[in-house]
């Protein structure tokens, strides 16, 4: 299940990815309107979290551009707090409307809550791709019908993303996106160390891995 965080503003953009990503979900990001819809249209997200302040496109200019390429709910996350704004965010289609400065508890519930009503509730269940089982409420990985192994919150990050993109090279940048979040706090040495350590996890020879394979300047690959 992926969520697109859509704001202009890196460090709330980062918060945000923050709270989803503990909380189990993969995290796309788009700064403004233009990559926004490219990320819909790549991407197919599930829920979009969208900030209203965006530049050069108000985010209500974008909404209805938004509803008219995705099903998936849409929150709306805005400092922005008038009634009038509020009305209009939900007449263009948005599901919910919550207020800057926010508790990311409450931002968390509201996104269960626009799940459970809109039936995606169900990707919550284990990941299956191939011989691995990624069990994302009890964060271990399951190996050829052994038993499962507990993961790190870094390792169930990065094998969440492998998996949904399992036989495509992700980009070293996109895995260290996903896992550190935009902060800048991962690097490509820390992601070839963590990559190490969920090889002893999942692979039978980590001198030999065949199941997360690197390909040199790309990136790494799950085979499944």
């Amino acid at each position: 299940m992926k969520i697109l965080v859509v704001d202009d503003d890196v460090e709330l953009r980062a918060i945000v990815g923050y709270a989803l990503r503990n909380a189990g979900w993969l995290v796309l990001e788009a700064g403004d309107a233009a990559a926004a819809l490219q990320v819909v249209e790549a991407e197919r997200p599930t829920l979009v979290v969208l900030d209203l302040n965006l530049g050069a496109t108000d985010g209500l200019e974008l909404l209805p551009r938004l509803r008219e390429r995705t099903a998936a709910p849409i929150l709306i996350l805005s400092v922005r707090s008038s009634e009038e704004d509020v009305v209009r965010g939900l007449d263009l289609g948005a599901d919910d409307y919550l207020t800057k400065p926010f508790s990311p508890r409450t931002l968390l519930a509201r996104v269960r809550a626009l799940l459970r009503r809109s039936g995606a509730e169900e990707a919550a269940e284990p990941i299956v791709a191939g011989t691995l089982t990624l069990d994302l409420e009890r964060q271990t990985v399951t190996v050829e019908g052994k038993g499962p192994v507990r993961l790190t919150p870094l390792e169930l990050r990065l094998l969440q993303l492998l998996l949904a993109r399992a036989g495509d090279t992700v980009p070293a940048e996109r895995l260290i996106a996903h896992v550190w979040g935009s902060r800048g706090y991962g690097d490509k040495q820390l992601l070839k160390q963590l990559v190490h350590r969920l090889r002893r996890k999942i692979e039978a020879d980590t001198a030999d891995p065949r199941r997360l394979v690197a390909d040199p300047g790309a990136g790494y690959r799950l085979v499944v």
